[in-house]
């Protein structure tokens, strides 16, 4: 809101002095500025909070990635070592039966 101010003013000897004063209610303005700056700042924190979000989310895709494959490499030992006491079972059965 503006509003105008104007004073007179007068001296001993009769001469007029008139000031012109302009008052401006700055508060709407600046209400204006920080809500621009606090929406700037609303924004940086969820364009942070979505990138740390999705490093976060890779992270967990590696490390689910790894446990897949140590088990896979798990089960192969295991299956290696089924085949060699099959071949350990035959051979004490062929001894056996000669």
């Amino acid at each position: 809101m503006t509003e105008e101010r104007i004073t007179e003013t007068r001296t001993p000897s009769g001469d007029t002095h008139t000031t012109h004063t302009v008052v401006t209610d700055g508060e709407g303005r600046r209400s204006g500025r920080s809500g621009w700056v606090i929406a700037l700042i609303v924004l940086v924190l969820a364009i942070g909070a979505i990138f740390i979000f999705s490093q976060m989310s890779g992270a967990e895709v590696a490390k689910d990635n790894a446990v897949a494959g140590a088990a896979a490499e798990v089960g192969e030992a295991a299956g290696q070592v089924g085949d060699a006491a099959q071949n350990a079972g035959d051979a004490v059965q062929e001894s056996v039966e000669n």
